[in-house]
């Protein structure tokens, strides 16, 4: 402590107040000697490390006091200001800068799978992607063709199935088709409310579509045992559908004459006794369905499945075979028995159904004169032609 210099007016204390040198204790300037701590290295002796921890402490507590003179002065201090080594919170910054960069890393990651997968997932063409429950072709502006045939066909049988008896329930099952302020107008959608229809059966006969939104269906009734057609008009949006109004009664399909077929070449006499001799076995063993009976029938490479006891071998009614290789397509008519149906009026005294089919073949001469089956089906020749 040092008195302060009395000036004898009173103005000043003589009380003593602390000095420079009694402030920070004298130190060498072992920074300008030695530079910073990382270049003071090995050529520090211990006491020169005990007082440089000391002043570094001095640093850490408070940055003026370190950097004032013996004098009293304050030295310039070339680290002094936030640049220094060892400033407080600059240690968080790598770990901030990890956790930075990992964020960024997974952002971009999930970007780059979302578009690799929405790729994928795309279908080929731009259509609609796997999944969606958009009915009929309505993602792509199409109109939904099998739903509005499907659609049409339910109505077709209820709005043909009136009956007196029935005409409450009718009404209520064509709400479920036709639009509120029609039926509201006209609850029976045109039937005066008598006499009956009796629908035996409703089929798709086609469809005409008009535009996106617009089509009429076309049904094919069996009524009262005759053919008739019926249009129904239809639209549709966003999925759904409905039948804009009363439906039209149309012609049925007209019955033409047969194309005319070229003349026949006649038939070849001796495979057709061959074949007269094989095929009644062959068709034996297509009625049962037995398979290893009928393989032995049957060409190399060819696979049929039998009838299965749906009916009864009992003759050939007629055979042409038209002449050529050993390769022929022949035609067959085959008279089948019928078996009697559960419940059917007796009274037959044991007299079976019978139905005369005819059938076009593939046969092929493999062994001088034996003949194997290759394919049959449906001829288009008339039943009972020679």
């Amino acid at each position: 402590m040092v008195r302060g210099p009395a000036s004898g007016d009173g103005e000043r204390s003589g009380a003593y107040y602390p000095g420079p040198a009694d402030l920070v204790p004298p130190r060498p300037a072992a920074r300008a000697l030695y530079g910073d701590r990382a270049s003071y290295g090995d050529r520090a002796t211990d006491s020169d490390r005990e007082w440089y921890g000391e002043t570094a402490l001095y640093d850490e507590l408070d940055p003026f006091l370190a950097g004032m003179q013996a004098d009293g002065t304050v030295a310039a201090r070339a680290d002094f200001g936030p640049d220094r080594r060892g400033a407080g919170g600059r240690w968080l910054l790598w770990p901030l800068r990890i956790v930075l960069w990992a964020a960024l890393l997974v952002i971009v990651f999930r970007g780059l799978t979302a578009i690799v997968f929405d790729r994928a997932l795309a279908p080929a063409g731009g259509g609609p992607a796997p999944g969606s429950t958009a009915p009929g072709n309505a993602a792509t502006g199409q109109f939904p063709v099998a739903l509005a045939e499907a659609y049409a066909t339910e109505f077709g049988r209820v709005y043909l199935g009136f009956s007196p008896r029935s005409l409450l329930q009718r009404e209520q099952a064509l709400e479920a088709f036709v639009p509120p302020g029609v039926l509201a107008a006209d609850p029976n959608l045109g039937w005066n409310g008598i006499g009956q229809v009796n629908l035996q059966a409703l089929q798709i006969a086609g469809i005409k579509v008009q535009d996106p939104r617009h089509a009429v269906v076309t049904l094919l009734a069996l009524i009262g045992g005759q053919l008739t057609e019926l249009g129904v008009p239809v639209a549709a949006a966003g999925g759904s559908l409905v039948v804009t109004g009363q439906p039209a009664w149309l012609p049925a399909p007209q019955r033409i004459l047969p194309p005319a077929t070229a003349a026949p070449r006649g038939s070849d006499q001796a495979a057709r006794s061959q074949l007269m001799n094989e095929l009644p076995a062959f068709f034996q063993a297509y009625a049962s369905g037995d398979s290893a009976a009928l393989n032995r029938f049957l060409a190399p490479g060819t696979s049929l499945t039998g009838l299965g006891g749906a009916v009864t071998f009992d003759s050939i009614g007629a055979l042409v075979v038209p002449p050529g290789g050993t390769t022929r397509q022949i035609t067959v008519t085959v008279i089948w028995q019928v078996a009697e149906q559960p419940g059917s009026a007796a009274g037959n005294l044991g007299m079976a159904s019978k139905l005369e089919m005819t059938y076009g073949m593939s046969v092929v001469d493999l062994q001088s004169g034996k003949w194997y089956v290759k394919q049959i089906g449906a001829s288009t020749e008339a039943v009972g032609a020679r």
